[in-house]
């Protein structure tokens, strides 16, 4: 388990990947460790080596006494780079990361090839906001905060559908040392960047979640309008939108550090990780194990293309696509594949009442027949979930 002495403190970090590709380095936001990027970890490793490490106060670095500032975390990120001896990096960092992110491309340029700010501010709430937010943290503790700070950092129809990845974030919340939670709120607190980013002349992409509520997307928008030339995203997510729309955040991201055109093989970790979230792991595995010489080329097509590319494609979330997908099937009479993406409809948080609504529709537009089935099937896999009453005796 790596750790840095740097700036008086232990700090611990990963980093993964060929000796020989770039490197990024990846700055976690407030309340996290560096295990939040685990969702793109997978397809950042095909191209880059991983620089990640836990911001002082978080994770298993150092806890010292506060309060911090943004200059301080952006010393320890600076420091940290010079003790693994790489004189310039990507960067991407999260909320507090992406405020850490903004002072070393005001001020440390040189140390950085491109700069990656997401879900953040230049300047933050007001300190009422904080006050209150610190006081809960003195009277309750973490477990005090954490109800309302998931609502802000996940929409409701995530929460429903993602009941294994909401017990990760909240396992690292309740983890975070609320001595360094306060340290470093105090630290957001007193920040205000807005007039120094506009001296910020480095590619920048600035990520934004459409449903934020911690650092909602005009604030994102505001970033990118002061940085010349930056480009913005806003995806159909809440604050952690690397966790909420893992798959569009990661081909963004890397679209992005390829200068456009996500490579092959990232593409297919991309694809496979949403197949993944839509279809079920036991599903996926079966169909990795059915893969054959004469039908793999077909499969890893349908990885890349399919799910890589097009289901990740920020103009609609993964909620509406499966609604399209359902509808379609219904209307070309596949119910194989229809199957199927009902199952996974559930997954993206589709409900009962809308796929009701969906075959109703298409009972119209496609047919009596092919929705009788279509309902039949519904049902089928909707009394399996107990999602639906079994009909009366």
């Amino acid at each position: 388990m790596p750790f840095a002495t740097v700036n008086q403190i232990r700090i611990h970090y990963e980093i993964e990947g060929d000796a020989d590709a770039p490197v990024l380095m990846l700055c976690n936001s407030l309340g996290t460790t560096l295990e939040m990027w685990a969702p793109q970890m997978s397809s950042l490793l095909t191209q880059f080596r991983v620089l990640r490490y836990d911001v002082r106060g978080h994770g298993q670095s150092d806890v010292p006494p506060g309060p911090y500032t943004i200059e301080q975390l952006g010393r320890d990120a600076l420091a940290l780079l010079d003790h693994l001896q790489l004189p310039r990096v990507d960067f991407c960092g999260l909320s507090m990361g992406g405020m850490t992110g903004m002072w070393l491309g005001t001020h440390h340029p040189e140390r950085l090839r491109r700069l990656v700010l997401c879900n953040t501010a230049a300047q933050l709430g007001t300190p009422e906001l904080w006050n209150g937010r610190l006081a809960v943290l003195a009277r309750d503790g973490m477990a005090g905060l954490t109800p309302s700070v998931l609502d802000r950092w996940f929409t409701a129809r995530f929460q429903r559908r993602a009941p294994h990845a909401m017990a990760q974030v909240r396992a690292m919340l309740l983890g975070t040392p609320p001595e360094g939670y306060a340290a470093n709120a105090i630290a957001i607190r007193e920040m205000d960047q807005r007039e120094a980013i506009g001296r910020i002349d480095l590619p920048t992409l600035v990520i934004a979640g459409r449903h934020d509520g911690s650092t909602p997307p005009e604030l994102g928008r505001d970033i990118a309008q002061r940085i010349r030339g930056a480009r913005y995203v806003e995806l159909d997510a809440a604050h952690l939108s690397n966790w909420e729309q893992s798959g569009a955040f990661t081909v963004a991201l890397m679209d992005f550090l390829n200068g456009g055109g996500l490579p092959e093989a990232a593409r297919f970790e991309t694809g496979l990780m949403t197949r993944r979230a839509v279809l079920g792991d036991a599903y996926v595995d079966q169909a990795l194990k059915r893969r054959t010489d004469f039908n793999r080329e077909f499969q890893d097509m349908v990885t890349r293309h399919a799910w890589g590319e097009v289901w990740n494609r920020p103009g609609l979330d993964r909620h509406t696509r499966s609604l399209i997908t359902v509808a379609m099937l219904v209307a070309l009479n596949r119910n194989d594949e229809l199957r199927l993406h009902l199952r996974g409809s559930l997954n993206n948080g589709v409900t009962p009442d809308e796929l009701r609504e969906l075959l109703m529709h298409a009972a119209i537009y496609c047919g009596v027949p092919a929705a009788v089935s279509s309902f039949h099937l519904a049902a089928d896999i909707l009394a399996a979930e107990g999602l639906l009453d079994p009909p009366a005796a």
